[in-house]
């Protein structure tokens, strides 16, 4: 099968420019481009970075570009718990649908794996990826516009900049909505654990919660306020300080369904009771939400609608089209379960 056109991208040096920078010819260069075999692998893998870098689209030897082209990468920190088989069931079910396979990156912490999963993606000649809850720094985002790899940031922790769409939830609704469910109940002395405090959906969370109290005349109080990690340890720790003040809380709004899991080990050890002492709201709606002992009230976030947004938002960037929007935000739903009860007389 005759290999595509491959047409200079706007702005890209031209192959003579590429020839010289690698010290080859021209036609060397050409050949790399697309997929001969009768390169020599060292200079392939020159000349092919530097081609993807200026935005050009290389071919693998022996295989045909339509196969790249049936390619949807993701992004992911990890894959483990309830939030990711979620997420990645949404990805798939839409990428599977348009005929096409999907193929997942970690993007670990560490300062060495977070450049190589960008070298990853421009290596493989990727043409888009969805980025779940993985943020490119600007130095990043300059690399892969450069070789041409479209993005869609699922639930960004910071801002990533108006050259990125982005899927997300109602964060600050969904902060509100959970404390005036609170309020409802007679609750006054209402607690936050936030997340990081970097991360713009914590902070939205909370924003929501304060809203929600100083609508209802309520003082949102400093020592109410405490910020964990995401983890449910430190939510733990977090949540016992705050059930051993004086005047302790009547209610708690953890920001994630992990950490409410800490708030019920705290009050499990200091033995209070959820809900006749103390209620609790999560927010995420995980599995583990449902076996709760009592049953976790929690705002929903659509994990999986989100993903199949993000991944029919990526492939109409891959296919050319413009997106419906670039900045889109799902609904999320109070669903109350046994951890919320009138305030306690």
């Amino acid at each position: 099968m005759a290999s595509r056109p491959r047409r200079r991208p706007s702005g890209s040096p031209t192959l003579t420019t590429i020839a010289k920078a690698a010290g080859v010819t021209v036609p060397t260069v050409s050949k790399v481009l697309n997929g001969r075999s009768d390169v020599s692998a060292a200079v392939r893998q020159e000349v092919g970075r530097l081609l993807r870098q200026a935005g050009y689209h290389v071919s693998i030897p022996g295989r045909d570009s339509a196969v790249l082209d049936g390619l949807v990468d993701l992004v992911v920190p990890g894959v483990e718990g309830s939030w990711a088989s979620a997420m990645l069931s949404g990805v798939e079910r839409v990428v599977s649908k348009a005929d096409r396979d999907l193929v997942v990156t970690v993007a670990r912490d560490d300062a060495a794996d977070q450049r190589d999963w960008v070298h990853r993606l421009i290596g493989r000649g990727s043409r888009g990826a969805v980025l779940a809850l993985v943020t490119p720094t600007p130095a990043q985002h300059s690399r892969l516009a450069r070789a041409g790899v479209r993005l869609v940031a699922l639930d960004p922790g910071i801002d990533v900049g108006p050259g990125i769409a982005t899927v997300g939830a109602t964060n600050w609704a969904g902060g509100y909505s959970a404390t005036e469910h609170l309020i409802r109940l007679g609750h006054e002395r209402i607690a936050a654990i936030a997340g990081l405090a970097a991360h713009r959906y914590s902070q939205a969370r909370i924003d929501g919660y304060r809203s929600a109290l100083a609508a209802a005349g309520l003082v949102a109080r400093p020592e109410l306020v405490r910020h964990g990690d995401w983890s449910r340890a430190l939510a733990e720790r977090q949540a016992a300080r705050l059930l051993q003040l004086r005047h302790r809380p009547t209610a708690i709004f953890a920001c994630s369904d992990r950490m409410a899991l800490g708030v019920y080990d705290a009050a499990a050890e200091l033995n209070v009771r959820i809900p006749d002492e103390v209620s609790v709201v999560g927010f995420d709606d995980l599995v583990e939400a449902q076996w709760l002992t009592p049953g976790l009230t929690t705002m929903r976030q659509p994990v999986r609608e989100m993903a199949a947004a993000a991944a029919r938002t990526l492939l109409q960037l891959i296919d050319g089209e413009r997106p419906d929007t670039h900045r889109l935000e799902l609904a999320t739903t109070l669903i109350e379960r046994q951890s919320t009860a009138p305030a306690p007389g």
